[in-house]
This record gives C-alpha cells, sequence and structure tokens, in this order.
C-alpha cells in the first residue's frame, strides 16, 4: 500500500474513531488511568496560575499591595516541601494495599483496585498541588509574580492548601476500608453489577442476537494476534460494515481468548477492498494480555469466584467469605434478562454478537466455589439455596440451568461430605426448597 494509501486508511480510522459512542467510550478507558488524571491536575495547575494573571490586574491597587509576596512564599514552600514527602508515601500505601489484596484474594483484583477513583484523585490531587507550587515559585523568582501584588496568588494558594487538607482527610478515610475483604468484594460486585446492566439494557451491544451457526458463504476476518478479546466498539463496526455493504458476525463473547488466525469475525457479502475491511476489524475488536470489566460481566463473576474459592483454601479456611460471595453472586444474577427476547430493534443491523448464555453465567459465579467447597456443608447449603432462589427467576432459560447445574452441584457434594447425616440434611433441605 503507498503512502497515499496508508494516509487514506489512517484517516479512515480516525473518522471511526470519532464515532459518538466510540470516543464516550474510549474516554470511560483513559480516564480510568492513573497517568490520566495526574497530567489533568498538573495542567489544572498552570490553568489556575495563568488565571490569577487575568484576574490581578482587576484587583484594586490598594487591596492588592495588602499581602507581601513573602506571604505567598511561606505557603508555597510549605505546599512544595510537604507534596513530595506525602506522595511517597501514598504511593508505598498503594503498592502495599495491591500486593497484599493479590496475594490474599485474587491477582485478578489488581487491576481493579488500580482503577479506585479515591485512591487516584487523591495522588492527582497531590501531585498537582506539588505542581503548582514548584511552577509558582518560578514565576516569582523570575519576576511574573511581583512583591506589591501578590493577593490573588496568596489567596489562591491558600485554596490549594484548603484541597490539599480535604484530600488528606478524604484519603485517611478510605484507607480505613483500602483493600479490605468486605471492601474488595465491594468493589467487584459493583463494577460486575455496573457492566450486566449495561449489556442487558443494550443486548448484545446494539447488535442483533446470533444464536445460530456461522452462515453460508461466510469469510472470515482472522484474528492478528493472540489474546483476550477486551473490548468492541460496535458503532464504529456498524458503520464499517455499512461502508463496506456487508454484515459482521461476531463468533467470540467479550472475555474469550483468541488465538492468532483464528475466526475474529465472519463477514456475509463481499467487499470492494477486502483488506481494508479486515483492518477495521481487527483494529474494532481490541485484544490484550489480560481480561478487563469493561463489557464483561462474566469476568467480574469469575473474579468473585475465586475470592470465594481462595477463601476456602486450607490456609485460610474462610467459608464465610464464600458465602458472601455467593450472595453478592446471586444479587447479580438476579437481573439477568433474555438479550434474544428483546422487543426494541437492534441499533446495529449489520452487526451480530452471542448473547450471554445463563450456563456459562452461573458456571463462572459458583462453579470455582461449588468445587473448592464442595466438603464445606455450611458453603454446599447456601449453594443449594442460591440455586433454588435462581430457579424461580422469571426467565425460562436462567431457571433451566440454575436447577441442572444445582443438581450437578449437589451430586459433587454429595461424594465430598464424609459424614452421612451432613449428606442426609444437606438433601433434605435441597429438596424441601424445590417443593417451597
Amino acid at each position: 500500500m503507498g503512502t497515499a494509501g496508508a494516509l487514506g486508511r489512517l484517516t479512515r480510522m480516525e473518522f471511526l474513531k470519532l464515532l459518538p459512542k466510540t470516543i464516550l467510550g474510549s474516554i470511560r478507558k483513559y480516564t480510568r488511568k492513573l497517568w490520566v488524571r495526574v497530567a489533568l491536575m498538573g495542567l489544572f495547575a498552570f490553568v489556575a496560575l495563568g488565571l490569577t494573571q487575568l484576574i490581578e490586574p482587576l484587583v484594586s491597587e490598594d487591596m492588592a499591595t495588602r499581602l507581601p509576596g513573602s506571604s505567598a512564599d511561606r505557603l508555597l514552600n510549605v505546599i512544595a516541601n510537604a507534596m513530595l514527602a506525602v506522595t511517597t508515601f501514598s504511593l508505598t500505601v498503594m503498592v502495599s494495599v495491591y500486593q497484599s489484596s493479590s496475594t490474599q484474594w485474587t491477582p485478578r483484583v489488581h487491576q481493579l483496585i488500580m482503577q479506585d477513583a479515591v485512591t487516584q484523585n487523591t495522588l492527582a490531587a497531590f501531585i498537582g498541588a506539588y505542581v503548582y507550587a514548584l511552577v509558582a515559585i518560578v514565576l516569582r523568582e523570575i519576576g511574573v509574580y511581583v512583591d506589591d501584588r501578590a493577593l490573588v496568588l496568596f489567596w489562591l494558594t491558600v485554596l490549594v492548601l484548603a484541597f490539599v487538607v480535604w484530600s488528606l482527610i478524604r484519603w485517611t478515610l478510605h484507607l480505613q476500608t483500602l483493600g479490605s475483604l468486605i471492601d474488595t468484594t465491594r468493589q467487584v460486585e459493583d463494577i460486575t453489577r455496573q457492566q450486566f446492566e449495561e449489556r442487558l439494557d443494550t443486548p448484545c451491544l446494539g447488535a442483533c442476537p446470533w444464536t445460530g451457526e456461522v452462515p453460508d458463504k461466510a469469510w472470515c476476518v482472522p484474528a492478528s494476534d493472540s489474546g483476550y478479546l477486551q473490548y468492541l466498539y460496535p458503532e464504529a463496526l456498524q458503520q464499517a460494515a455499512c461502508d463496506h455493504d456487508v454484515t459482521l458476525y461476531m463468533p467470540c463473547s467479550i472475555g474469550s481468548f483468541v488465538f492468532v488466525n483464528e475466526p475474529l469475525a465472519w463477514v456475509v457479502g463481499e467487499p470492494e477492498d477486502r483488506d481494508a475491511l479486515i483492518e477495521d476489524v481487527q483494529r474494532l475488536a481490541e485484544t490484550g494480555d489480560v481480561r478487563t470489566y469493561d463489557q464483561d460481566p462474566r469476568f467480574g463473576l469469575l473474579v468473585m469466584s475465586e475470592i470465594g474459592s481462595k477463601a476456602l483454601s486450607p490456609g485460610v479456611n474462610d467459608p464465610g467469605t464464600a458465602i458472601d460471595v455467593l450472595n453478592r453472586s446471586a444479587r447479580i444474577l438476579s437481573l439477568y434478562k433474555d438479550e434474544t427476547a428483546s422487543d426494541a430493534d437492534p441499533v446495529h443491523d449489520r452487526l451480530h454478537i452471542r448473547p450471554l448464555d445463563p450456563r456459562d453465567l452461573i458456571i463462572d459465579a459458583f462453579g470455582g466455589i461449588a468445587r473448592d467447597g464442595a466438603s464445606e456443608v455450611e458453603v454446599q447449603q447456601r449453594l443449594q439455596r442460591v440455586m433454588a432462589g435462581l430457579m424461580h427467576h422469571p426467565d425460562s432459560g436462567l431457571s433451566e440451568a440454575a436447577r441442572d447445574l444445582g443438581g450437578e452441584f449437589l451430586e459433587r457434594a454429595q461424594e465430598a461430605i464424609a459424614w452421612a447425616p451432613d449428606r442426609e440434611r444437606l438433601v433434605a433441605k435441597a429438596a424441601k426448597r424445590l417443593r417451597d
């Protein structure tokens, strides 16, 4: 492809990435990154100092000369000296919490704790205040802020100090629970519920549900590399399909591991430029080395199951945590709706995506705990209680899956529980719940 063609392809991909919902998806992902918030806070520091130059001439000379520049210098020195130490301490605490959480619960919670909004905002505030103080000191030294007109700079510095104190108080209160079991499971439940609700509010990401086989005469778009399918841009994929006059079928669910040259999408129709379509699909279906919570509610259910399984290990021996995880997962699954039963017309009629499978959801949420806690009577009783509750779910697909898998979990428990009276009580309670 020549230079002109390459520029054309770049312009086209930029256009697809600038579609409204595609932009919003990209913004959401970037705002969760620490460096983005730090950069924004540093930019705000420069903007604030620039505004002082605009406001200063509006202040009367009598008021502006009431405070000497040395009063602002003392506050700026306090901020510059304190923020470096506080930021270093906060980073040390943050890294320690990340490591302990990964060791105690599951390494998969690491990326979620890294995206903790309070932690990121606090670090960004400290670094932003440090940048503000340094820049202000430099501007004072070169004479931009003169000694006899420092009123605006002084009060702006007071506001920055108040913001720092507020951030410190908030950070201290947040440290009381950061990385704890209850806080960690609550964070996983919240992000999983959020992704689950977003997925069900827009079934199949607005695409057509695809439950059948690969269409006849369809040709495949191969994956360009191996990795987890992390994110789809459905609006941009729809636009690409319209531009090429084809229909796209996505065989891999978000969170699936895709191998290089494995079908990433199936295409019905023959575009004028097949290579261009392949490039569009490969770049709009992002893959990476780890699973993420975005667009992937199954990953959150799996992470909670791993926390419950870790609690059942001999070194921890905490069945109460496993029971808590079962309850949290059950609350999320109670929101389930069949994506194929939606009355709304698909927003992206040229894009077909596999719907969530209720059986897979139950296995993700409860399979690990059912296996690792098979000999724990208390855990199995709660598991059967949860499965019995899901059997009464209004969706027939989820209800049938809960009935089938509940029976499998019960059989596993009967084989693992050694004491006969425990087995009998478990079976009797499970049978009673089925009758109720």
